[in-house]
């Protein structure tokens, strides 16, 4: 078995957006939006449950404001610099997750209707991973369309 690359001695751990980007509008052209949002979702969602694995916080008991600080310390500009997670809320069977900064919505015009694919997934990865619960994820306010966030809200998959 060969070992990694652990990381680019000149370049470091980080790509510009618009490298990043540039692999959405590929995949975009190549797959279609509907495939590569699946594809990206499910990205996501990997990379949310691996970093929580690493973070030590599955099944976790911790309430929704100490994940939020604890997310946003990993993926916010203390981290991988994905987005900035604001704040997390329960309302009745509904969690909603409050981003800023997101990637996805990155250098994108106002009115666009660019969604938060890879980074909803991500969140998703994430708290399905410290529930321990399958859930259902949306994107229901954006910063493109007059919204102050990116919101997504997950409900249990049953």
């Amino acid at each position: 078995m060969s070992t990694p690359i652990s990381s680019r001695p000149q370049l470091g751990e980080f790509i510009s957006i618009v490298c990043f980007k540039s692999v959405i509008t590929g995949m975009e052209e190549a797959l279609g939006e509907k495939a590569t949002a699946i594809s990206l979702i499910a990205a996501g969602r990997t990379r949310g449950k691996n970093l929580v694995q690493s973070l030590g916080l599955s099944n976790s008991s911790a309430d929704f404001s100490t994940i939020a600080e604890l997310l946003n310390r990993a993926v916010g500009s203390e981290g991988t610099r994905l987005t900035a997670v604001d704040k997390i809320v329960q309302v009745g069977d509904v969690v909603r997750v409050y981003c800023s900064e997101t990637v996805c919505t990155a250098n994108e015009p106002q009115g666009s209707d660019r969604k938060c694919t890879f980074t909803m997934g991500a969140i998703w990865g994430a708290l399905s991973e410290i529930t321990g619960k399958k859930l259902r994820g949306i994107h229901t306010e954006s910063i493109l369309r007059g919204g102050t966030h990116d919101v997504f809200e997950f409900t249990t998959f049953e």
